[in-house]
């Protein structure tokens, strides 16, 4: 097409949200002209399964529990008045912990205001805070937030070392819904030793946000924490940044949870109506279809230019991968089903993978996301007319035009500004589009059962570890290699796990295992020793 060919399609298929603040444009997709029309069936039959699922149904039949994370922001859509009663109550708590914090009515037992926040989570208990903080964040708030998402030891070395003396003026928040999540149980232990090494008891500065009655909620109610707060079995956590998950930990760092929310509802309301053409999320869902041929044949590159948007790529490889990755649809079929995500931020990648993306392999679709304001106030003028924030938009103007010339299509999100209502209207808009793109492709949205079965396989290990480790400690003195230790606990076929057991405990102080080196490393010997010194 030449360019006023494109800039009628433009009109034609720009998509205007003005109560949002939000633009999306498709015309860089290469639909045909009766796309819609033919999809229409299909759109509306997604219609349906998104008011079923609004309205209470068991849309996780697995686990037998209704999906409601719609509600958070609309208390008055859930199905009873107990749920809708907890959803108010559970927010005026949020609201009112957060003011106790701020003005030192909650403080710590030293008598210092709170001005640090430790969040202990992973998985959608961390990336949407996360992405949230590093959007809205800014020098003056009253807490600055802290992660803990993962449970690599030297990565939280590396928290508690930044945080450093400012660990008595540290609140920890706790996110887990089960508490039993592994990486966030030794989080919390971590965290806990970290504190009590300084003789500061860990109970007067810790929140738990968990289930009624979990692990995690008995722990807190004995150790007497400060506070508590509930998760619900009907909000998955990938879909919780609206829950007390997203806003205690937004409200603590200062950020506008009443307009996030807000942003969020007002979302809602505009991807409930059944005209498609004027529906974003319908149409985000629609494209993707399209996109990848519903079968996730090519993948999602997100690319916003704006750098407080860096983690939304982060934040949506969870949200859509973990949604739509399923190896059986809903009537039982194999399909294999799903969408891949990556990338990163603009222009930084026009420096890094962006040559590919134009001229190699043709394997994806971009959607850029364009943020209109560039700063508070005005900018400087690095050229004459031209400022920092002119070249950002000139370079994504120039790698949407770069990629279309060589038939690489891209979606365009344009928002005015970054804040907390349109960081809100975002986190729905892709909630949404999610629901309704599993209806398309006839998959369950709201399981994971591939990641049950990750941590299952990792419960495995941890049981061979400490079979071999026994085995060593009773046979104290003697040295074996990984295939006689295997053998001798009763798991010969578990050898290269077995090796590798041993590998990681050798090169780590305290388990006392003291490796030989062989002719190869599958002739190394392990021995236990009594000490860590011996262990050298």
């Amino acid at each position: 097409m030449n360019h006023i060919e494109l800039w009628e399609r433009y009109k034609k298929y720009l998509n205007v949200n003005p109560d949002l603040g939000l633009m999306i444009d498709f015309s860089r997709m290469n639909f045909p002209e009766d796309y819609f029309d033919a999809m229409e069936p299909r759109i509306q039959k997604a219609f349906g399964d998104m008011d079923a699922l609004e309205s209470g149904v068991i849309a996780n039949p697995d686990e037998k529990r209704m999906v409601g994370h719609y509600w958070l922001r609309s208390p008055a859509l859930a199905p009873n008045l107990e749920m809708r009663h907890e959803i108010e109550e559970t927010l005026h708590s949020i609201k009112d912990f957060a003011r106790k914090v701020h003005t030192g009515k909650i403080k710590a037992p030293n008598g210092s205001p709170f001005s640090r926040l430790l969040i202990i989570g992973i998985g959608g208990s961390a990336l949407g805070p996360q992405f949230v903080s590093r959007a809205l964040g800014t020098s003056k708030d009253p807490m600055k937030p802290y992660f803990f998402d993962n449970t690599d030891p030297d990565g939280m070395d590396l928290v508690l070392e930044e945080i450093g003396d400012g660990i008595s003026e540290t609140l920890t928040l706790v996110i887990s819904k089960s508490g039993k999540t592994i990486e966030t149980r030794n989080g919390m232990l971590e965290a806990k030793a970290a504190y009590e090494s300084r003789g500061l008891p860990f109970g007067k500065y810790a929140v738990a946000i968990t289930g009624a009655d979990s692990d995690l909620d008995h722990v807190a109610k004995k150790d007497k924490w400060l506070a508590r707060f509930p998760m619900w079995d009907w909000v998955g956590g990938r879909t919780s940044e609206t829950s007390a998950v997203g806003l205690l930990p937004a409200a603590l760092q200062g950020i506008d949870i009443d307009s996030l929310l807000e942003g969020a509802r007002l979302c809602d309301e505009i991807t409930r109506k059944k005209e498609t053409r004027s529906n974003p999320a319908a149409l985000l869902s629609l494209l993707w279809y399209y996109g990848t041929g519903g079968r996730g044949r090519k993948d999602m590159v997100i690319l916003p230019y704006k750098d407080r948007l860096q983690l939304f790529a982060k934040y949506l490889q969870q949200l859509v991968m973990e949604s739509l990755g399923k190896e059986r649809d809903l009537d039982g079929r194999m399909v294999n089903q799903g969408i891949s995500v990556y990338g990163s931020k603009g222009s930084t990648d026009q420096h890094a993978y962006i040559q590919q993306l134009r001229e190699g392999v043709n394997n994806f679709f971009v959607t850029f996301i364009e943020v209109l304001k560039d700063r508070d106030g005005p900018s400087l003028q690095v050229d004459p007319d031209v400022t920092s924030g002119d070249y950002l938009s000139g370079f994504l103007q120039g790698t949407r035009r770069a990629l279309s010339e060589k038939g690489r299509e891209s979606i365009t999100i344009t928002l005015e500004e970054v804040n907390a209502r349109s960081l809100g209207g975002l986190i729905a808009l892709y909630e949404r589009a999610v629901g309704f793109y599993a209806s398309l492709i006839n998959v369950n949205a709201y399981h994971q059962p591939g990641v049950e079965a990750g941590k299952k396989a990792a419960g495995l290990v941890i049981q061979l570890q400490s079979a071999a480790l026994s085995y060593l400690r009773k046979e104290k003195g003697r040295s074996f290699t990984s295939e006689e230790i295997a053998s001798a606990i009763g798991k010969p076929e578990e050898a290269e796990t077995v090796f590798k057991l041993l590998e990681h405990a050798a090169a780590n102080k305290g388990h006392c295992i003291k490796k030989m080196p062989g002719p190869s490393p599958f002739d190394a010997r392990y021995q236990y020793v009594s000490d860590v010194v011996s262990q050298k």
